[in-house]
């Protein structure tokens, strides 16, 4: 047999514990000691002996009676001969192992007798300690039962049990939640130690806690986390992409699919109707604006994502919640070197079905003729398909690849961590002018000076650079996004033959500033729709060569003392710098009429710089004393934040194209302006403390404070206190909890806190700031320098409170099944709003207070469970959560309007009180008068006609307010944009060396305003819907006549008409994988490779026309779509 290195020190280690145990053992035995003891019990003289030596006596209650009277005469005797003398009268003996010792009944010749012809009659009594493998500490509750039987036990709080079996072929079985099962054949033993193992269970992750961590059993708040394992195996461009259908209450909105995009996140809903981003904290330094960018997905140990009163440890940064990200670090072991990439190409999801050059003519004449007026377009077959500006707009397999290299190690002394990143990534959408390039990296170490004294710093660095086309725009900027829906299709991409365009004049009297291509050949102009729409060639053409650029650097450096066992001290001084800008030059070109051209060219350039300074001091005191363990955490925290920033502007610069441009051609004075800005430094200051204590792990209690100064406020309300406090419950540590039953672990959890915001507000609202540009004419008309107060102040304004109630509750079922329910309710009190003042008070800006409350109710729900079966191993997990957001109280104020006017200056939104934050406010439409009859009909209490100017084919609109006519007082609300159901899947299986992957996620309950197809624009591009518009010869149809005046205002008036379910799911990941086997990674000196192919976004179930259901805001107005990617990937690891 061959003996492996690992085999013999596994072997080595167990020979040791063994033979310390002995030794501990005869140390305790030869201590000495003095009883005087008489007519005492059995009983009282051990449990004495107990506590004088810190030992554990161990014994079966059948067999051995300590209610027997003893007397105990000693005088500094040694311990082993004071229980010879106590026990053998009782014929009873004793065996040492440790701090345990096992009494046991003195057999007779007889009972030996009949043990060696009847062993299955033999009545043993066996005892023993249960411990953990990790910390060694004892382990209460272990369940102790004997294979095949009712009998058992559970260790007590010293890990000590003792059970009695009655054949020494029996088998103990040893299972204790969140561990790996253990059997024991009993033999001829009457001591069994056992070292119980962790299997992965989501009770024994650690998580981040703020500025502290915790097992996951043992915390008390409503916090989630997502491990490397989880993520190693996906892809993902950014970070808070992997948030994304993964944690419940958690909801990740991509506002955009265009390269390097910034995804909206929200933890449990609007917090406020200024600002409901979430403060995250990278490897402690804290970011709240910005610079998420500087983290690679690559880089990620774990992210825990506090939701509840938890994440009051960081006071007023924390109101929409707190995503804590911890980076990798070196492990022990030799040096690791890994590699994990991929390429992979890109397509568009999905092309909206626009009318063709002959549709679209016809459409045209319909209108036309509904207006009584001549059609436009004769033999219109002859048009065929025209150009789908999709085509144009659109690329084909665009290029995506990212590449990771890393070098890590540890020994007692150091550890390392470093980094390099790339990534590549053209959009789907005008990839020549949308292509993101992003570099990173990333260095942590730390360096134990002595055994008391630990130094380490954690940095990363990202540039990156953005060639960036419109990622959204509305209607009317001629971005590409737009103009593919908006253009009409008869229009052609190039123009061979001006002569014979219907609008052959523009071509000639603008020639000096149309875009040609490279063969000379202009681009075509539509002559049907002017300012709304431009040739997505030209447009492209045009903005080449422009790009945005930024250096983001977070980074920290730290020291950490201690002094004495219990007590660690820990000083961290953190930075996130910003250096950004752009630079883009706009040549001269005609689009498409005289107000949508450039005839100089213009070039702008721009640079900022800020940064935000940190100093953080914490002390942690840990104490365990018995069943009880406590944790006192002290900290303050400074923080300065400041910055600046350069533009200018270079116009009639003598050159054409980007290549050529540059601010040092000579220009006239008024043809370069510059600007620069230096912002006011914003400083905050921080007192925090926690105070957390559990009791034999079963009943816990965490406690927290934090005090936060602001430079926002005045002296009356600068200082701001946030408290929390949470409970915990383990009821199946409880004795009277049934063991064996399916439910394994079982607790309950509860905690409240108040939080602040204040990250919308701008400095020096509390007080009235003197401003410039209040001139007066006196006489000669000449102007004299006048200053005057820019707004009045307020004093009182102060935080904004978010109060925060959870009630939790966590299981593990059937050994595998995690699972996690939550329900919550969160209530934002003093919003900061501005007041509208008339204007006689004579100021130029409204004051801020604090008016408006809003809540925020939900439900959550998290499942997890894992297998495996020979070599079949899976996965499955998921979560759904409900939240209901309400606006409670504005004030006075009887609504708040949220502009994103429609061409009848009506809103699409409006916050009101009894209503969720930014509801889509309009009319609504009862279907079409499909004849003049329809429209007779349509009375008011007084038989006078509602819709009196109405025609067939027009909306029937209701009357919400019944005063028999249709204005402005009969909008209601609509729905909103933002989803109360949100809900993620993830399945993973491996069989050998395969390996499978499926990630889902999706939302439903929303609403989506379908603002892409604008037929207000009589003369854009129609969806397909139109085709069955009504008309005399389809006078069933229930979609309104077509019209270029619209006098119905069909297509004007925000409505329902336009709001479509946002409801869907995507799946978002689809992977199948390979490794090598262990014996040919040996071979070639490999720890692993894997190779991979995947897919993203391969397929969405959804109702909604437009582009792509995930909006942020809820209103598309030709937002950026997101890709479908296939991908094929390497993993190595030597």
């Amino acid at each position: 047999m061959k003996i492996t290195f690992l085999q013999l020190t596994l072997l080595l280690s167990v020979l040791a514990s063994a033979m310390a145990r002995e030794v501990r053992a005869q140390a305790i035995l030869k201590q000495t000691t003095s009883l005087n003891e008489t007519n005492v019990t059995l009983n009282d003289v051990l449990k004495k002996l107990e506590r004088e030596y810190k030992i554990n006596f161990v014994y079966s209650t059948q067999l051995v009676d300590v209610s027997k009277r003893v007397n105990v005469f000693a005088q500094q005797r040694p311990l082993e001969e004071v229980l010879e003398q106590t026990l053998k009268p009782l014929s009873l003996i004793f065996e040492a192992s440790g701090d345990v010792i096992v009494i046991r009944k003195l057999k007779s010749e007889a009972s030996v007798s009949a043990q060696s012809t009847t062993a299955s009659r033999l009545v043993q009594s066996v005892t023993g300690k249960v411990v953990d493998e990790k910390t060694g500490q004892p382990l209460s509750g272990v369940t102790v039962k004997v294979k095949g039987s009712t009998t058992g036990a559970t260790t007590n709080v010293n890990g000590i049990y003792n059970v009695t079996v009655n054949d020494p072929s029996a088998t103990l079985v040893f299972s204790f939640v969140g561990y790996e099962e253990q059997e024991k054949l009993v033999g001829q033993s009457a001591i069994i130690n056992v070292v119980l193992r962790e299997k992965d269970s989501k009770l024994n992750e650690v998580v981040v806690i703020g500025y502290a961590s915790e097992k996951k059993s043992q915390v008390t708040g409503a916090i989630s986390s997502i491990k490397a394992k989880d993520l190693q195996d996906q892809q993902f461009t950014r970070f808070d992409d992997a948030l994304r259908g993964q944690v419940a209450g958690v909801n990740v909105i991509q506002s955009s699919g265009a390269p390097g995009s910034t995804p909206t996140v929200k933890i449990r809903g609007t917090t406020s109707i200024n600002s409901s981003n979430p403060l995250y904290v990278i490897d402690g330094i804290v970011i709240d604006n910005g610079g998420l960018d500087n983290i690679n997905p690559a880089d990620i140990e774990s992210i825990d994502v506090l939701k509840d009163a938890s994440a009051a440890i960081y006071g007023s940064r924390a109101s929409a919640g707190v995503v804590i990200v911890t980076t990798k670090k070196g492990k022990l072991g030799v040096p690791q070197l890994t590699y994990n990439g991929y390429y992979g190409v890109q397509n568009s999801i999905k092309r909206l079905k626009l009318a063709n050059a002959t549709q679209y003519a016809d459409l045209r004449n319909q209108a036309l003729t509904n207006d009584g007026k001549a059609a436009a377009f004769t033999n219109t077959a002859a048009l065929g398909n025209g150009t789908d500006w999709q085509d144009v707009l659109f690329g084909k397999n665009v290029p995506i690849q990212n590449h990771n290299l890393s070098i890590s190690g540890a020994n007692d002394k150091a550890s390392y961590y470093t980094s390099f990143g790339y990534l590549g990534n053209r959009g789907v959408a005008a990839p020549s002018i949308a292509n993101y390039q992003r570099l990173n990296l990333a260095l942590n170490t730390s360096y134990k000076v002595a055994s008391w004294l630990t130094i380490g710093e954690n940095l990363n660095i990202a540039t990156s650079k953005s060639q960036l086309a419109l990622s959204t725009n509305t209607i009317g900027a001629n971005g590409p996004l737009s103009s593919a829906i908006l253009l009409d299709p008869i229009t052609p991409v190039v123009v061979t033959d001006i002569n014979a365009q219907p609008n052959a004049t523009v071509y000639k009297n603008n020639a000096q500033y149309i875009v040609y291509n490279d063969q000379g050949q202009p681009y075509g102009i539509s002559p049907y729709i002017q300012n709304e729409a431009a040739n997505i060639a030209a447009y492209v053409a045009v903005n080449q060569g422009n790009y945005s650029w930024a250096t983001n650097l977070i980074g920290n450096t730290y020291v950490e003392l201690r002094p004495i066992t219990g007590l660690t001290l820990r000083s961290q001084i953190s930075i996130k710098a910003a250096y950004y800008g752009g630079n883009s030059f706009t040549p001269m070109y005609f689009f498409s009429s005289s107000s949508n051209n450039i005839t100089a060219t213009v070039q702008n350039l721009s640079s900022s710089r800020n940064a935000t300074l940190n100093w953080d001091n914490t002390a942690t005191y840990n104490r365990k004393f018995g069943q009880h363990s406590a944790t006192l955490l002290v900290g303050t925290s400074m923080q300065n934040q400041n910055g600046h920033g350069l533009s200018g502007a270079f116009t009639g610069e003598p050159v054409n194209t980007f290549a050529e441009a540059s601010p040092n051609f000579s220009l006239a004075a008024a043809n370069k302006v510059a600007n620069g800005s230096d912002n006011q430094p914003y400083k905050l200051a921080s007192f925090f403390g926690r105070a957390s204590y559990n009791y034999a792990e079963k009943y816990l209690l965490d406690v927290t404070l934090r005090r936060d100064g602001s430079s926002k406020f005045g002296q009356t309300n600068q200082y701001g206190v946030f408290p929390s406090a949470g409970l915990g419950y383990i009821i199946s540590k409880e004795p009277f909890f049934p063991k064996d039953n399916f439910v394994d672990f079982l607790k309950l959890r509860a905690s409240y806190g108040v939080l602040g915001n204040e990250q919308s507000l701008g400095l020096f609202q509390y007080t009235s700031v003197i401003g410039s540009g209040s001139n007066y004419l006196f006489g000669n008309s000449v102007a004299n320098i006048g200053y005057r107060p820019n707004g009045l102040s307020n004093p009182d304004l102060k935080w904004e409170q978010v109060k925060i109630t959870n009630l939790g509750l966590d299981a593990v079922m059937f050994g595998s099944l995690n699972v996690s329910v939550e329900a919550y309710r969160k209530l934002t009190e003093g919003m900061l709003q501005q007041i509208v003042l008339p204007n006689y008070i004579g100021t130029s800006s409204n004051p801020y207070a604090n008016i408006g409350n809003l809540e925020n109710k939900g439900i959550e729900l998290s499942l997890s469970y894992a297998n495996k079966i020979g070599k079949f191993s899976y996965s499955a997990g998921g979560n759904i959560s409900y939240n209901k957001n309400v606006v409670t109280y504005l004030g006075t104020t009887q609504y708040y309007t949220n502009g994103n006017l429609r061409g009848t200056s009506y809103e699409l939104e409006r916050t009101s009180v009894g209503q969720p934050f930014q509801s889509y406010y309009g009319f609504v439409e009862q279907g079409v008068f499909h004849s003049q009859a329809d429209v007779n009909a349509y009375n008011n209490a007084a038989g006078t006609l509602i819709q009196p100017n109405a025609k067939p084919g027009d909306f029937k609109w209701s009357d919400i307010n019944g005063d028999g006519k249709i204005d402005a007082n009969d909008r209601t609300y609509l729905g909103n944009s933002i989803a109360p159901y949100t809900y993620g899947v993830n399945l993973t299986a491996a069989y050998n060396h395969f390996d499978f992957r499926l990630f889902g996620q999706g939302v439903w309950g929303n609403k989506l305003f379908q603002d892409t197809h604008r037929p207000d624009y009589p003369t854009a591009n129609y969806r397909i819907e139109a085709l069955n518009a009504w008309s005399v010869s389809n006078p069933d149809s229930n979609y309104p006549r077509l019209s270029d005046v619209d006098p119905n205002n069909n297509f004007k008036n925000p409505s329902n008409f336009f709001l479509q379910s946002g409801a869907y799911f995507r799946l978002k990941t689809l992977q199948l994988g390979y490794s090598l086997p262990q014996d040919v990674l040996n071979k070639i000196h490999m720890k692993r490779s894997r190779i991979f192919v995947s897919s993203n976004n391969l397929f969405t179930i959804t109702k909604y026309t437009g582009y792509d259901p995930e909006i942020a805001g809820g209103i598309d107005s030709s937002i950026y779509p997101q890709a479908r990617t296939f991908m094929v990937g390497l993993d190595i690891t030597l």
